[in-house]
């Protein structure tokens, strides 16, 4: 998953929202530990769970990244708008795990990666990983890049 997350990052540009699913430890924070080391960020890319979000500042020329963890979060957009996602959209990359059906309404533009893995299995480290990139910024995209 790491090493998906450092593919990843080489697609990544400012603006661009990437939302996570998956079961509880499929692997969302180790795929945007990945990214974080593929942006060239500063700081531990760890489970924001308890405060939500991190910023982890570029350490180089490339964008921030915005690490949301939105599972304790009921309401959708409304909610989370003290985070100023909005705000923080256009010049970062934003990381939004367990965000389908609170953050859609930021952009149409964004990429869906969803992880599965065998629940209760903790022999099979295997995943299944989709990838859809939504909107025209995707398009274009050769997400077939991110294959092993």
């Amino acid at each position: 998953m790491r090493e998906l997350g450092r593919r990843l990052a080489k697609l990544l540009r400012a603006g661009d929202l990437v939302m996570l699913s998956g079961e509880l430890g499929a692997g969302k924070t180790t795929l945007t530990r990945g990214l974080g080391e593929g942006l060239g960020v500063r700081g531990a890319v760890t489970s924001p769970t308890f405060v939500i979000a991190r910023v982890h500042p570029s350490l180089g020329e490339g964008p921030p990244l915005v690490h949301v963890d939105a599972y304790r979060l009921a309401g959708g957009l409304d909610e989370m708008e003290d985070l100023d996602l909005d705000v923080s959209l256009p010049e970062s990359v934003i990381v939004v795990e367990w965000g389908e059906g609170k953050v859609e309404e930021l952009t149409e533009e964004r990429l869906r990666v969803v992880i599965h893995r065998a629940v209760g299995d903790t022999t099979d480290e295997v995943r299944h990983v989709t990838v859809t990139g939504l909107g025209e910024r995707w398009g274009a995209v050769d997400l077939s890049v991110l294959c092993a």
